[in-house]
């Protein structure tokens, strides 16, 4: 780790205090918990940002004889590796959240949505999973895991394909509303949170939310679970504050020759060196270079890469993962890969990437769920900050 690199630990403290939270949380209300949650600012750590308290609360709130808890550890988002580590390592601060979340809405029924490829994960877990079996009914605390594991399919990290996935189905995304808080897995009423930001939970309901409002800014409290990769000397998992600029994340692990970052893996923005000082990775602002949210995944790439290559590798990926269930992403993601194929042969003008810009934009707006809409993200920050690598 570089001199000077600030580097928290909430996340992996080695600290097994599940029984005192659970025992906390059979003693307060649940309007106190949530309030908890909602007064820390803690928002989802997949990538979309949605208050993690409110999110309870409604659920609590919405009409349902079977309830459900469902942590997310479909982690499919190129270049994040960060929940693989946090299930290894503290997978009972996950376990305590999911139990703590299930005495708020009202339900007995949790389920790890597990990678397929993390399918190694399974023994270690499973034997977390039954320690904390033993604890909660030494605590009188009905609350029960499984474990699911998925097919590989990145479709299925979108939560209601998730549902599809675990009911049997094809991992194929659900029309919406309603929303998971009123009809999730199995019709009823459905928490659904990333690994990290059940794990957030736990050191919240153990230190207050004060200490975990204290991180971070304004709209991005809290830390944030970082997976770097790329041009990086020091390639790993790291937790930060919300809050950095691009160019101190830059400084702190690029090589010196950082000409851009990806935020967000293939679904998320890249970032040109020429924009490093104006972004910063949080919530706050538009996502136009003044902030960008993140769900972990952080690459750099020095002058050596061809921004090209990269862009011809996202799409590829996404041609590979979509479901083909809506037009605008069958044949929106294999369209933009041809184009830009075309392009790089000459068999088409470089006007034709404005066409291409355009096809992006429809698919953002006209695709089902959160894979084909956010292709626009990469495809349309790498065409129209790296205009020439596209042509020659």
């Amino acid at each position: 780790m570089k001199k000077g690199l600030k580097r928290l630990d909430l996340i992996f403290k080695n600290e097994h205090d599940s029984a005192a939270i659970l025992e906390k949380s059979l003693n307060r209300s649940n309007a106190e918990l949530i309030e908890d949650l909602i007064s820390s600012g803690l928002k989802g750590r997949g990538g979309a940002g949605f208050p993690t308290g409110l999110k309870w609360k409604l659920t609590a709130d919405a009409n349902g004889q079977e309830k459900y808890v469902i942590c997310n550890a479909d982690e499919g988002e190129p270049g994040t590796f960060k929940d693989r580590e946090i299930l290894s390592s503290v997978p009972h601060k996950v376990l305590t959240g999911m139990a703590v979340c299930g005495r708020i809405i009202g339900s007995q029924k949790g389920f790890i949505y597990l990678r397929g490829e993390y399918k190694f994960l399974i023994p270690k877990l499973q034997k977390a999973i039954d320690e904390f079996h033993e604890l909660a009914d030494s605590l009188s605390f009905p609350f029960r895991v499984e474990i699911f594991l998925g097919c590989g399919a990145y479709i299925c990290g979108e939560e209601s394909a998730l549902f599809e996935s675990m009911e049997g189905h094809r991992g194929e995304p659900r029309n919406k509303p309603p929303f998971p808080t009123d009809s999730g897995y199995r019709n009823g009423p459905t928490v659904i949170n990333n690994v990290e930001t059940l794990a957030h939970t736990y050191s919240i309901f153990k230190y207050g939310p004060e200490k975990f409002r204290d991180l971070g800014v304004k709209d991005s409290r809290g830390s944030k679970v970082f997976s770097v990769s790329g041009d990086t000397p020091i390639p790993g998992i790291y937790e930060l504050e919300f809050g950095m600029t691009l160019q101190k994340f830059v400084d702190d692990f690029g090589d010196g020759d950082a000409k851009a970052v990806q935020v967000g893996g293939a679904a998320g923005f890249c970032v040109p060196r020429k924009k490093f000082d104006k972004t910063v990775i949080g919530y706050k602002g538009k996502l136009t270079g003044i902030s960008l949210p993140t769900g972990g995944s952080m690459m750099i790439f020095n002058s050596s890469r061809s921004m090209y290559n990269v862009l011809h590798n996202y799409l590829d990926f996404f041609v590979e993962e979509s479901c083909g269930q809506c037009t605008p992403c069958r044949v929106g993601t294999q369209q933009l890969l041809l184009g830009i194929e075309a392009v790089k042969r000459g068999d088409k003008s470089s006007q034709y990437l404005e066409k291409l810009l355009e096809l992006a934009e429809t698919m953002r707006v006209t695709a089902k769920c959160g894979l084909g809409q956010s292709v626009a993200n990469s495809f349309s920050s790498i065409v129209e900050n790296f205009r020439e690598e596209m042509i020659y």
